[in-house]
C-alpha cells in the first residue's frame, strides 16, 4: 500500500510541478509536460513489479498509438480559446473530439493489424 500511495504521490508532484512552471513560462511547462515522465514511471514501476520485458514493450507501443489521437486536441484547444470560445465550452470540444479520435483509433487499429 505504501508502493501504492508513493506511485500517485510522485506523479501528483509532478503534475503540481507543470502547472507552477507554466504559470511563469507556459513554454518550459509545455516543455516539461510533453516529456513521457509519465510513460517513463509507469514503465519504470511496470519493471519493478513484473521485470516482463513483453509486457513493456506492449505497453510502450501501445502508448505510442494511443498518443497520437490526442495531438489534434493541443491544436484545436488554442484555436477555439483564440477565437473568444470561453474555456470550459473549448476544453469540452477538444476532449469530446479527443474521445472520438480514441475510438476511430481503437477502431482502426485491428483492421491495419495492429494490436495494442
Amino acid at each position: 500500500m505504501l508502493y501504492l500511495a508513493a506511485k500517485a504521490i510522485l506523479s501528483g508532484i509532478i503534475i503540481a510541478i507543470v502547472s507552477e512552471v507554466a504559470k511563469r513560462s507556459p513554454g518550459l511547462g509545455a516543455l516539461i509536460a510533453s516529456l513521457p515522465l509519465v510513460s517513463i514511471l509507469a514503465m519504470i514501476w511496470l519493471w519493478r513489479d513484473t521485470s516482463d520485458t513483453t509486457r513493456i514493450a506492449n505497453h510502450a507501443e501501445a502508448t505510442f498509438w494511443l498518443v497520437l489521437p490526442t495531438m489534434p486536441m493541443f491544436l484545436v484547444l488554442p484555436w477555439m480559446l483564440r477565437q473568444g470560445n470561453g474555456f470550459w465550452l473549448s476544453l469540452g470540444v477538444a476532449c469530446l473530439m479527443t474521445i472520438a479520435l480514441y475510438l476511430l483509433t481503437l477502431w482502426l487499429l485491428p483492421k491495419l493489424g495492429i494490436s495494442i
